[in-house]
């Protein structure tokens, strides 16, 4: 999902489609060291944006916990140090909210990092990405390289997975009140108590703030970062309920039943919303607002049935 807007945002900034070289899971297995290290050696990048992951849902977490620390940690450990081996000067890791602790002061700044215990349903994936943004700093500090990390919010839109387990909350919500609208169900029950507190980031936004951050002057990247925090958050600026956003895909759906929510299923963090003052102090707002993205999305997940 990641990957494609970003490609989608550097064309339309008038990078040649010649100049960006990609590459799908099923052509190349970035858990493969070997692979990596191949595709390196025969595509010679000068720029890298490390936006693959093994990525879910509380559920697909909870299930996979092993899958998710593993897989995400050899991929960013293969690209990351391929990368290095040959001679990529520059490189954009794509994090996670969930670096953060759980109860970490809302809006969490990106200082708040290793400062408290993380929201147990997802903390193979954070370590995992904790883990990542060391990598570049190391890289950065041991071989002078130009390693940058961006951590986003929860993201949303076209080229997401719609799977009706392992998905996110948008995708897997605009799944489930679509198949509600079509089998006229009268109810739709929610997971939790509909209570926690999500911000939401439209994918084309993310790629943006990407690019914006990538190609910012290494001096403005460094004075608006340390070398032991050097990570970027890039959130929307405001977050809803649970209960909030389900609503809204409802609306945008169509779905006309009743809404409700099992207390019995868990609820992951109280909140997560990002502090994105230091994007935003270098000229970087999202544009998309909440009904804008949700209104794509929806009209994303119909192309595919």
């Amino acid at each position: 999902m990641v990957g494609s807007a970003i490609v989608r945002t550097l064309t339309r900034q008038g990078v040649p489609p010649a100049d960006i070289v990609t590459r799908t899971h099923a052509e190349l297995d970035l858990c493969n060291q070997a692979a990596v290290g191949a595709f390196f050696a025969a595509e010679r990048p000068t720029q890298v944006y490390m936006a693959a992951a093994r990525v879910g849902g509380i559920h697909a977490n909870n299930t996979y916990p092993a899958d998710f620390i593993y897989e995400n940690i050899t991929m960013q450990a293969n690209v990351i140090h391929a990368a290095h081996i040959h001679g990529v000067q520059k490189l954009l890791f794509l994090g996670s909210s969930c670096i953060y602790p759980r109860l970490a002061q809302q809006p969490m700044t990106e200082s708040a990092l290793l400062t408290g215990t993380l929201e147990p349903t997802n903390e193979p994936y954070a370590i995992a990405k904790i883990a990542g943004i060391k990598l570049c700093e190391s890289y950065n500090r041991q071989h002078g390289r130009d390693y940058r990390s961006v951590m986003p919010t929860n993201l949303y839109g076209p080229g997401d997975n719609y799977h009706p387990e392992n998905s996110h909350v948008i995708p897997a919500l605009i799944r489930r009140f679509h198949e509600a609208k079509v089998n006229g169900a009268a109810q739709v029950s929610i997971w939790g108590t509909g209570t926690p507190r999500r911000e939401f980031l439209y994918v084309d936004d993310m790629a943006a703030a990407s690019v914006f951050v990538m190609n910012l002057p290494l001096a403005t990247y460094q004075a608006h970062t340390s070398t032991m925090c050097s990570h970027i958050n890039v959130g929307f600026g405001s977050d809803v309920t649970i209960a909030e956003v389900a609503h809204t895909i409802g609306q945008v759906v169509g779905y006309q039943g009743q809404i409700t929510f099992d207390s019995t299923k868990p609820d992951g963090a109280p909140r997560k919303w990002m502090d994105s003052t230091r994007l935003n102090a270098l000229g970087w707002n999202a544009i998309f607002d909440l009904n804008q993205g949700l209104a794509l999305a929806y009209a994303d997940y119909q192309s595919k049935l």
